[in-house]
Formats: C-alpha cells, structure tokens, sequence
C-alpha cells in the first residue's frame, strides 16, 4: 500500500459571510471522487484501534476499504450492521475525541476524516433511491415499548427489530427525532436527513407514536400490561438556569426553548411559519458547548447584528467540538472569554439591555480537569444586549421516576442503571442516554441503547432479571 498522503481532503463548505445569514448546511460534503481519495489514506489496521473509539463499534476500516475499491453498497452495508442513523453521525459525532482520535495516522499526521466519510456513503445511499435494509431474524412475539424518539431510543427500536421483537416508539412532541429535531439547527443537521433516518427505522418496522407523555398518556407501569420489556431514553431537557438577579426580564431564553422555537417550531422560516421568536440584535449567549455554539450561530441566521458568546473560561477549556468553534468564529461570532455573568438590567419597559459581568482568571483545575474559574476583584462591566440565551446544561425531567414507583433515580435526578446492561431498578424497565447520564453526546446516547437492546434481547430470551443492586 503506498504511503498515505499527510493530510485529510478537505470538505468543501459554503462561504462564511454567505452562510451566517441562511439556514442552508454548512459543509457540502465529499464527492464520490474525494471520498475515494481520502478512503485510500486508510492502513486497514489489523488492530483497528479506531474501533474502539466508537461507541457503537462500527466496523471503521471494513466500511472504508469499501468505499475505497468502489464497493458502496457494500460499505453501507457493513454500516448497518451497528448503526442505524450513519447520516446523523457523520455530521454530529465528536470524531475527533472519538474514532479519528484513535487513528494510528493521528501519532504523525491527520487522521482519516471517517465523520467525513461516514456521511459520504449515507448521503450516497439516499441518492440511489435504495436502501440497503438491516436483516431480521424471525419474529419472536415480544413487544418492547421504547419512550423517546431520540438518537437513544431511535438505536434501540432498529437494534431490536433486528432481534425480531415488535417495537412501539413513543414521543411526546409532534415529531420524531429527539434533540436531533429540536436541539441541533438546521445548518448542522439538516431536518430532512433526520426524517430519512426515522423513516428508515420505521420502514424496519418500527411504529412510531407522537404526541404521546408517558408518565400522563400512560405510566410505564401500565405500558407493561401491554408490553414485555420498556425502554426509556427521553434525554435531559430541563434547562439549567444561573438564578441571577434580573433572570426574569423578557428577553432572556433557556437554550432549550430558543432552538426549539427555530428549529422544530421552525421560526426560521418565517413568514411560513409564523412562531414567535425575539430577533434580537444584540444577543448574548452563555456557555461554551456545542448549545451555545448552535445558539449563537442560529442569532446571527435570525438577524443579529452582534452575536456574542460569554464564557467563563478560556477558548482551550471550551467543551464545544473545535469544528463548531470554527465555524463560529469564520462566522464573526464575537467571543468574550474569562468573563462571567452576575446580573441582569432590565430597562424600564421589563426588558434585559445589558448583562453585568466579571472578569475571570483560572486558577487550579477543577474536577472536570479544566483550571477553575476565579473573580477577578472590581472588574464588573456591561455588555450592552437586547435578548439573552441560557446554555449552560440541562437535566432530565421528573415526570417519568415521580410516575413510576420502585425506579431508583440519582441525586441529579438521573435513573440509575447497570452500565453494562442498562437495567434499571425495576424489572422489565431498561434505559440509556441523557436521562442517565446527563446532557452528552448524540452518539454516546447511541452507544447506550445498542447496549441496551442486546440486554433486552437476553432478558426476552431467557427471562432472567437482576437490578444494579444485584437483588434479583
């Protein structure tokens, strides 16, 4: 094999100051010709140690030799084998930290892009009108309920029909998708691709029912009188706030609510869907993750004049994936690091103009790893701002443990379960994602209920039930 060239083919995107103000995807991604050229930079480790890296194993150089001698049905189909969402993933995974971070290549040079082409043979698939379709084995007769058509429980539903279990998905919005549909913008991940991917779990023969609140449509409890085994994968999305003085002035928005209102509600789009949003044009955002980078790009797209990220450390401690920072940076995103909100002014009419703030500097690491976060003394300013943006985390909501007697929850409010299995402490109840966890990534949620569908197919199997406390 000839020496793999030093540096990955680049993905070819749409020009910074065009695409601050569309909502049009952001990178154009490969041509059957670059995806071939990039694939060849491949080794074909016998130790693939990028496979590790990946939380739902799949089988990286198997599906990239592929797509480098011209075989790509063959490569979608070695994708399949474990995972079900490879479009989603190639576009929102943290390859970086993950798989291409993994890569021998990395040690001397750039990895392989295997985000880059994960979604090539994906986006390819959809192009050739085909699908390339998960084999099942025969029908066993059980029927697993799944609560929440997020990325968690959109991987159990297609890994257990694969079992041959019926699966009912239950979603409370209107539309299936989870935070892939609510959360990330349209520029990031496009809708239409999350619809694909949902389509493709359901032509495996997934029901899917919307607008259906577990823990009031029906508690879990009574869904097992219907079904043998329940999984609950219904994310984290009760937003944190920083409970500082002022929080109450009109204008200021949890992370969760203004990305909702854009993306699933689709106030981008407006006049043609007329969802009330505040375009401001002096937007403050807080946090420094993937939420806030979402939401400081979608207020440039709605209009702002200044779009401003105010966070608390430095660029280096930024949890955001470094291809967001980026990308909000190419778009003039302005950043104020070492600064943290203490207040907010409102004018008189009850709206926030200005957000109050100290300067900071890092001290000794925290538990996170990342140097804390110290005052400075008598550095207060103001920055000048029309709407505000809250991303700074979120939890799970209470409805489903306070509605389900004998599920043990953490203090975070979290559900505890075997890590190994996802079992929870009642029987027949399994679960994975951000409700266990907390806010983390769409593939490490994936991660999670592919475990958790191997574990309900063994208990389904055999019937044999033991909690995290080992108690039978």
């Amino acid at each position: 094999m000839a020496k793999p060239a030093p540096t990955r083919t680049p993905m070819r995107e749409q020009d910074p100051g065009v695409r601050a103000r569309n909502f049009d995807e952001v990178p154009h991604g490969y041509s059957p010709e670059e995806a071939a050229a990039e694939a060849q930079r491949c080794l074909r480790c016998k130790k693939p140690t990028c496979v590790n890296g990946c939380p739902v194993e799949v089988d990286i150089p198997g599906f990239i030799g592929a797509i480098a001698e011209g075989r790509l049905w063959d490569a979608m189909t070695v994708m399949k084998r474990t995972n079900v969402l490879p479009a989603i993933c190639g576009r929102v995974c943290p390859q970086e930290t993950q798989c291409e971070g993994e890569c021998v290549l990395a040690k001397k040079m750039e990895p392989v892009a295997i985000g880059n082409l994960e979604r090539f043979i994906a986006d390819w698939e959809a192009e050739q009108n085909e699908c390339v379709m998960c084999e099942k084995l025969p029908p066993t007769g059980r029927k697993v309920a799944v609560i929440g058509a997020g990325p968690a429980g959109l991987t159990v539903a297609g890994d257990c029909l694969k079992f041959g279990h019926e699966v009912t998905v239950f979603e409370a919005l209107h539309a299936p998708g989870g935070v892939l549909v609510y959360g990330i913008p349209e520029f990031r991940l496009p809708k239409s691709i999350v619809e694909r991917e949902v389509n493709f779990i359901r032509d495996t023969g997934a029901k899917l029912v919307t607008n259906f609140v577990v823990g009031m449509t029906r508690t879990i409890a009574e869904l097992l009188e219907d079904f043998d085994a329940v999984f609950v994968g219904t994310g984290a999305g009760r937003p944190w706030f920083m409970e500082l003085p002022g929080e109450n002035a009109l204008g200021i928005y949890s992370a969760n609510e203004y990305l909702t209102r854009s993306n699933l509600m689709k106030a981008y789009l407006f006049p043609e869907y007329d969802t009330p949003i505040v375009r401001g044009k002096r937007v403050a955002t807080i946090g420094g993750g993937n939420v806030a980078m979402d939401s400081a790009r979608t207020a440039l797209r709605l209009g702002a004049e200044e779009s401003i990220i105010v966070y608390r450390r430095s660029r280096q401690e930024m949890p955001a994936r470094e291809a967001e920072i980026h990308h909000a940076e190419q778009e003039g995103i302005r950043f104020e690091f070492l600064t943290n909100p203490v207040r907010y002014v409102a004018n008189k009419q009850g709206w926030v103009e200005a957000l109050e703030c100290l300067r900071m500097e890092l001290g000794e690491p925290d538990a996170s790893g990342r140097r804390r976060p110290v005052p400075v003394k008598g550095s207060e300013f103001r920055i000048p701002v029309d709407t505000v943006v809250v991303a700074i985390g979120n939890s799970p909501n209470p409805l489903i443990p306070q509605t389900t007697p004998g599920l043990e929850v953490s203090k975070r409010g979290t559900i505890v379960v075997d890590p190994a299995t996802g079992r929870t402490s009642k029987k027949g109840v399994f679960a994975g994602g951000d409700i266990v966890t907390g806010a983390a990534t769409v593939i490490l949620a994936m991660g999670a209920g592919r475990i958790a569908a191997n574990s309900i197919d063994e208990y389904l199997k055999t019937g044999n039930w033991q909690d995290p406390t080992g108690s039978q």
